[in-house]
């Protein structure tokens, strides 16, 4: 998997030449964010928190919405991990606190197996950062006299994952450290993502070709590298005699459309035109989906299995998936789902048919309807009255929220914060 950073300062997101000079800032953190989402996770790093001088706490509230993101900087209890996954983080990475024992330096099991009990080992990711194999903490201005791969080996029990950043290396765009890539991969078995330096394809490619994720900051922002040559270069394409990769295709509500296959020259077409593109085995070519019928695929997202040899593309589909002309190529009619009726109900509220119920709802009716329904599930009297009680509460409420441009992933969204915020 390849990474991109966004990293926080000031409000703005910045990159920073070892951690100290600053390389270049900008906005659009919002804009950044829906767009790295396409290729993979995002690491989205609070730098004035890891220093102790401030937080972009409610900067990076809305990236966690949009995106699938991993979230560091300045985390030093489970309280804060929590707030951050209740919130939409997938991931939280921690780093200063881990190796901080009172007014000295070592590794503070305490505070890790109290992470890993409250938010889930497989949620949380220990910074490694090393200067010549030494642990350096508090935005890497401090020695800890901690060895990285003797550490490391012990970060296993606690967490899922590590994050290895070579602050020799870091914002130079002088390559990165593959030796010492290779020995701590070489010394755990758990998920490993590295950073600093990396600046070429080649070495994108070298380093997944080890097992380890990538994480890109100044090389994308520079325009050294491309999120999707690199998410390209990334997977495993030996695995394959045909340098063919499966595609799985799945709308955003989680239905399988369909599957094919891809090849580089296709998988880049995805990306450049935003729309599902296959390698047509027996026409020998690339085939846009829906260049034809028009039911093209709109690419929300694309992403590796954990051996790298295979996709799923999570996508907007405007038509059926199948060439006989059923929803899927498994199923022969569309799942019923709560968004599947906001589709609906949007539709009409655009373009209302003559007689349509739904395009007579006024803001005052539905409200009146809501409240009428609300009632009448209250007082159902038997099993079949209540389902069909609940169903007018259903529609009416959604018809209100298209109303008001929300959405029912929105409400989802809210109710897993909830989940994820309760014990």
């Amino acid at each position: 998997m390849v990474i991109a950073s966004i990293d926080i300062q000031d409000t703005y997101v910045v990159q920073l030449k070892q951690g100290v000079e600053l390389a270049l800032r900008r906005e659009g953190g919002e804009i950044l964010a829906k767009e790295f989402d396409r290729f993979g996770e995002i690491a989205v790093i609070d730098l004035d928190a890891a220093m102790g001088r401030g937080s972009n706490f409610e900067m990076i509230k809305p990236l966690l919405r949009i995106a699938e993101c991993r979230v560091g900087g300045g985390i030093r209890s489970s309280g804060q991990a929590l707030e951050l996954l209740s919130l939409g983080a997938k991931k939280v990475i921690v780093g200063s606190a881990v190796f901080r024992v009172g007014e000295g330096f070592a590794l503070n099991t305490e505070f890790l197996s109290e992470m890993a009990n409250k938010i889930g080992r497989e949620r949380l990711i220990v910074a490694v950062d090393a200067r010549e194999d030494e642990i350096v903490v508090d935005g890497w201005r401090t020695h800890t006299g901690l060895k990285l791969f003797e550490t490391a080996k012990h970060l296993e029990k606690y967490s899922g994952e590590l994050l290895f950043t070579s602050v020799e290396k870091e914002g130079m765009m002088g390559g990165a450290d593959i030796g010492a890539i290779k020995k701590l991969r070489g010394a755990v078995s758990c998920r490993l993502t590295v950073a600093g330096g990396i600046s070429t394809l080649d070495e994108v490619e070298t380093i997944a070709s080890l097992g380890c994720d990538i994480q890109l900051g100044m090389a994308l922002y520079t325009g050294k590298i491309n999120l999707a040559d690199a998410f390209a270069v990334s997977l495993d394409w030996e695995k394959v005699s045909d340098g063919l990769l499966p595609v799985i295709a799945q709308s955003y509500d989680g239905q399988v459309l369909m599957t094919g296959f891809t090849d580089r020259d296709a998988l880049l077409e995805t990306f450049k035109c935003g729309n599902l593109c296959f390698h047509s085995r027996t026409r020998k070519k690339l085939w846009m989906k829906g260049e034809t019928s028009g039911n093209t695929m709109k690419l929300l997202r694309m992403r590796a299995d954990c051996d790298r040899d295979a996709l799923l593309a999570v996508v907007n589909p405007s038509g059926p998936a199948c060439h006989t002309g059923a929803w899927t190529c498994f199923e022969t009619d569309r799942r019923y789902t709560l968004q599947y009726l906001q589709e609906i109900i949007n539709e009409r509220l655009s373009n209302a048919p003559a007689g349509s119920y739904t395009a007579s709802l006024t803001d005052e009716r539905v409200r009146r309807k809501i409240m009428e329904e609300a009632y009448e599930v209250c007082t159902a009297k038997t099993r079949s009255e209540f389902v069909w009680e609940a169903a007018d509460l259903f529609y009416h409420t959604i018809a209100l929220l298209s109303k008001e441009n929300v959405s029912i992933d929105e409400v989802l969204d809210e109710l897993e914060r909830r989940h994820r915020k309760s014990p």
